[in-house]
C-alpha cells in the first residue's frame, strides 16, 4: 500500500503539501480531493456526521479514523474512543492531534476489545470493499458490541449517477453492483486504486437482517446519504 492519501494528510499536518490530490472513480472524472476537509472541526461536519458523533456513547471504536476529527470531539465529550486506520500516516497524525488511543490495522483483524459504539464515516460502507463482503464484516463488527452496542455507519445511494434510459431505467452494470467503484488516487507522481462501496439504504437493512441484525435510518441527508444504525436483534 503506497499510502498515498495517508502521505497527503501528513504532508498537510505538517504543512510541506505542495501538490493537490486528485481522485477519480469508476463512473467519475479525476477531481481535487480537499486534504483540509481531514482536519474540519464539529462545527465544520455535515449534518449526517454530526448526527452520528451526538448518537456516540460509552466505548467508542472509530474505525477508517483518518486525520482524527471525529474522535478528538468524541474525546473532548468524555467518551473513551479507540481510533483505527489502515493508513500509518492518518494514525500518525491523529496521534499527534491528541487522540490518546490509536491503532494502525485492517479492523477485520481486531478480536479483542469490546464497544458501546462503532463509528464508520465518509461512506463507511467503503471499507467493505464489495458487496458480497458486507454480511462478513458486519458479523465481524457485531461481535466486537457490547450487550446493546450499535453500528454507525453511513453511505449513500449512488444510482443518480447513471444515465438514465428513454423509459426512466438506468444504465447500470451488468456484471457488479452499481455501488461498487474502483477508487484511485494520484498524488506526487503516483496513483493507488482501490475497492470502494457504497450501498443503497434497502439493501443494507436487507443484509443485516439475513444475519440477525436490525439496521433502522436514523437520519437521511439531501443527496442520497444516510446514516443507519445497527444492533443485534433482541430476543422476544
Amino acid at each position: 500500500m503506497k499510502d498515498l492519501i495517508g502521505k497527503a494528510v501528513y504532508d498537510e499536518f505538517t504543512g510541506v503539501r505542495t501538490a493537490p490530490v486528485m481522485a477519480e472513480t469508476t463512473i467519475s472524472e479525476a477531481d481535487e480531493f480537499p486534504v483540509s476537509y481531514m482536519f474540519r472541526d464539529y462545527d465544520e461536519m455535515p449534518a449526517i456526521e454530526q448526527k452520528a458523533l451526538d448518537l456516540c456513547r460509552g466505548n467508542v471504536f472509530d474505525v477508517g479514523c483518518g486525520a482524527g476529527s471525529h474522535a478528538l470531539w468524541l474525546q473532548d465529550q468524555g467518551l473513551h474512543v479507540t481510533a483505527i486506520d489502515i493508513s500509518p500516516s492518518a494514525v500518525r497524525v491523529a496521534n499527534e492531534r491528541g487522540v490518546l488511543k490509536t491503532v494502525v490495522g485492517d479492523f477485520m483483524h481486531c478480536k479483542s476489545d469490546r464497544y458501546d459504539t462503532i463509528l464508520m464515516l465518509m461512506n463507511g460502507t467503503g471499507l467493505f470493499g464489495a458487496l458480497n463482503n458486507v454480511r462478513s464484516a458486519l458479523q465481524h463488527l457485531a461481535s466486537l458490541l457490547n450487550p446493546g452496542g450499535q453500528i454507525l455507519i453511513d453511505s449513500s445511494d449512488i444510482i443518480y449517477m447513471y444515465d438514465e434510459d428513454d423509459d426512466g431505467g438506468k444504465w447500470v452494470p451488468a456484471d457488479r453492483y452499481y455501488g461498487e467503484l474502483e477508487f484511485t488516487v494520484h498524488y506526487e507522481g503516483e496513483s493507488e486504486s482501490f475497492p470502494w462501496l457504497y450501498i443503497d439504504y434497502p439493501r443494507l437493512k436487507e443484509l443485516a437482517g439475513e444475519i440477525g441484525l436490525d439496521c433502522e435510518m436514523v437520519y437521511e441527508g439531501d443527496h442520497y446519504d444516510y446514516l443507519a444504525r445497527i444492533t443485534k436483534k433482541v430476543d422476544r
